[in-house]
């Protein structure tokens, strides 16, 4: 999913975009604010986002506040049970944060079919099409 993801986001068609790739236990509040937009990627494990993912916006919320309203974002979670409790820590974060839902969310259960990778896929892309200057 994640390599979907990027091929996405770095379509040759897609200018302008530089695609920054962090993984959440080590992306600084300083990178988040460099960003123009966010796609976060998440298992949902338990029902909820991933540890690393709430770490990071832990790490960063309030100094990422006022500075990041508006900026475009998707997100993209696998679960093998259902993923409901992380979809609305995503929604409530972002909500908090005032990004922008720039796509539907990417939702898999189980192992993800041609179709779903499809859907990484244009999320990416999606994203970074916003984005292009």
């Amino acid at each position: 999913m994640f390599e979907a993801v990027v091929a996405g986001a770095t379509d040759p068609q897609i200018e302008g975009v530089t695609l920054v790739r962090r993984p959440a236990l080590t992306v600084s509040p300083a990178e988040m604010l460099a960003a123009d937009g966010y796609l976060l990627g998440t298992p949902a494990n338990l029902g909820y986002i991933s540890g690393a993912l709430k770490h990071a916006f832990d790490c960063a919320y309030y100094q990422i506040l006022d500075s990041t309203r508006g900026r475009p974002f998707g997100a993209y979670l696998h679960g093998n049970e259902g993923t409901e409790g992380a979809e609305r820590a995503i929604d409530a974060i972002t909500t908090g944060l005032g990004w922008n839902k720039a796509a539907d969310y990417v939702v898999v259960s189980a192992k993800p079919t041609k179709a779903d990778i499809e859907s990484c896929w244009e999320l990416g892309a999606m994203i970074a099409a916003q984005l292009m200057a």
